[in-house]
């Protein structure tokens, strides 16, 4: 099965979109410069070393703990040599994990930073990943139609709730186009209205 898509989202910066495994899990390649970075090596290692191919991995960003979002990571670490990176507080679960990162930290691609954003509720370390604002790869945090499951734990929906809305919707504009660990890509303004409705409903 071929990427879903490759394109350009910045001045040299290219994003390939491919479904992995059996969850249909969204791996994403940023490439520029010569360099690459891989945001979840979910499964199917062989198509994501082929996508990688020649050019070789810097890094890998790892969005979250849950097991359908790295079962090829060791596989294509020991390949490439990429770091293997993600949030402290789900690192332990990952396994392998050679560096890890916090709220506010930045991941470069080709010259291209990756801000890291903290969004806690889905587990305690999911991550963000905002490209100039305007890119979010927003794991399984953020989805078109709500935010990520917690599982009937209202405190872990209250604070998913809450980052959401004020680390995303309320610093980004409703152009920014964000990509989940599943499924489609949406943008904030398509979203945005439906926010109160996600609080209401609890899920």
């Amino acid at each position: 099965m071929s990427p879903e898509y490759s394109r350009a989202i910045g001045d040299g910066l290219t994003l390939t979109k491919l479904s992995v495994g059996p969850m249909d899990n969204n791996a994403y390649l940023l490439s520029a410069g010569g360099e690459q970075l891989l945001i979840d090596a979910a499964n199917d290692a062989g198509r994501l070393l082929e996508l990688i191919g020649p050019a070789g991995l810097r890094a890998v960003v790892t969005t979250h703990r849950h097991s359908d979002h790295w079962q090829a990571l060791a596989e294509v670490v020991r390949v490439t040599g990429a770091e293997s990176l993600a949030h402290a507080d789900d690192a332990v679960e990952i396994p392998v994990v050679t560096g890890t990162l916090a709220d506010g930290d930045t991941v470069e691609v080709g010259g291209h930073v990756l801000e890291v954003i903290h969004v806690v509720g889905h587990t305690p370390g999911s991550i963000v990943l905002s490209y100039r604002g305007e890119h979010l790869f927003t794991g399984d945090s953020l989805f078109p139609g709500g935010v990520g499951n917690t599982r009937g734990v209202k405190e872990n929906f209250a604070s998913l709730i809450d980052d959401v809305e004020h680390k995303l919707f309320g610093r980004f504009a409703d152009g920014t186009v964000f990509y989940p660990g599943h499924g489609k890509d949406s943008t904030l303004g398509a979203e945005r209205p439906s926010l109160p409705q996600w609080r209401a409903r609890g899920w």
